[in-house]
């Protein structure tokens, strides 16, 4: 098995790795601590395990069960989203609730409570598991699902309630697979304040990406529903081969610069197959690579007021990727979950040591103060 790490690739942890093959196994003996590993998607080291041990479930993947009358699909913690998209969207369904990569397991799903950028209308993907069961490490088997004490400390729980063997999701009914998605070009946070108020009321999905080295804040906000029509599927994916760290500040501005035109000479409209929607960069395989060895951090927060955003949008860091979002009021069935009402921004910042850390420190202090949470 190939070292386990995070998508980061920050921090480096030294643990041992042992694989899940069947949901009727025990869990192993081992020295010290365990913690279940999903596809490695997470930013930093919620899914690491530092001298202790990981259970990497990516074989523990099968779709066990479906209702079409409900709706209703019962799946193995490792299965991975794209995987259930797969088998759903010709039948109908969709999930509920998707993150920006369909390279994640349901068991990880549930452990960080994934948002998506439906959660005014959505919540959270806690919000949609009926069921789940829980191998703890005394050896029992919990059957959990909502008003259970330890299902509410499992979502969002970050794996350290035991390990998710199955769980059920419920899927809603979707027209055939298309999103008739628009990509507005705005200058200032008045501009996207506005169109967050105008269409959070009239649209299922919506998202604003920044130029923060533009000095008007300038950014392109997504806005979408489902809809029927045949798009085009993506072509076949590209990879990245070998450790390329070219994210720097001048390759920044210039493909900020080029993707904020490009956004706005594709025009407002147009029917988009939900795979580009959703996950544009899963387009490009092992884009964490571009950042080198030493890897990047991703800063995440939720603050309560506009004021709040517009006081650490001031002099933000040189991040690459920068994603705002106004989440909506719907509560996160998890006891430790992190969307709340309020605005949630996301900034990806190649790992310099300790300049990268004095802007996490100033960034998370200004969070905390505004009454908000990381």
């Amino acid at each position: 098995m190939q070292p386990l790490e995070s998508w980061g690739r920050y921090p480096k942890a030294r643990q041992a790795a042992v694989s899940v093959h069947w949901r009727t196994d025990p869990l192993p003996r081992v020295h010290g601590t365990l913690l279940p590993f999903g596809q490695g998607r997470s930013y930093g080291d919620c899914c690491l395990n530092e001298g202790g041990t990981l259970l990497a479930t990516s074989r523990l993947d099968r779709l066990i069960e479906f209702d079409p009358g409900r709706g209703v699909l019962r799946c193995e913690a490792g299965a991975r989203l794209g995987d259930i998209l797969a088998f759903g969207v010709p039948r109908g369904f969709f999930l509920p609730v998707l993150p920006g990569t369909r390279f994640v397991s349901v068991g990880g799903a549930i452990a960080n409570d994934i948002h998506g950028k439906n959660h005014h209308r959505a919540g959270t993907f806690g919000g949609h598991v009926r069921r789940l069961e829980l191998l703890r490490s005394d050896g029992q088997r919990l059957e959990l699902g909502p008003g259970d004490e330890l299902f509410a400390a499992t979502i969002g729980g970050l794996g350290l309630t035991g390990l998710i063997t199955w769980a059920e999701i419920a899927l809603r009914p979707i027209p055939v697979a298309a999103v008739r998605t628009e990509a507005i070009p705005f200058a200032g946070l008045d501009e996207f304040l506005a169109l967050s108020d105008e269409s959070d009321g009239q649209c299922e999905y919506t998202v604003a990406w920044l130029d923060v080295f533009s000095n008007a804040l300038r950014g392109i906000f997504f806005r979408g529903d489902h809809a029927s029509g045949s798009p085009r599927a993506p072509s076949a994916r590209a990879a990245v081969p070998l450790e390329m760290p070219v994210v720097n500040g001048a390759t920044v501005r210039a493909f900020n610069a080029a993707y904020y035109a490009a956004q706005k000479l594709g025009g407002r409209a147009r029917l988009q197959h939900w795979e580009s929607f959703f996950f544009p960069l899963d387009a490009l395989s092992r884009w964490n690579r571009l950042y080198g060895r030493r890897g990047f951090l991703q800063f995440q927060c939720v603050v309560p007021t506009r004021d709040a955003v517009r006081e650490i949008l001031r002099d933000p860091p040189p991040s690459p990727l920068t994603v705002l979002k106004r989440f909506g009021s719907i509560p996160s069935p998890g006891m430790l979950s992190f969307p709340r009402p309020g605005f949630t921004l996301a900034l990806d910042l190649p790992n310099r040591g300790e300049e990268t850390f004095a802007h996490f420190a100033r960034l998370e202090r200004l969070a905390i103060d505004a009454g908000g949470a990381l």
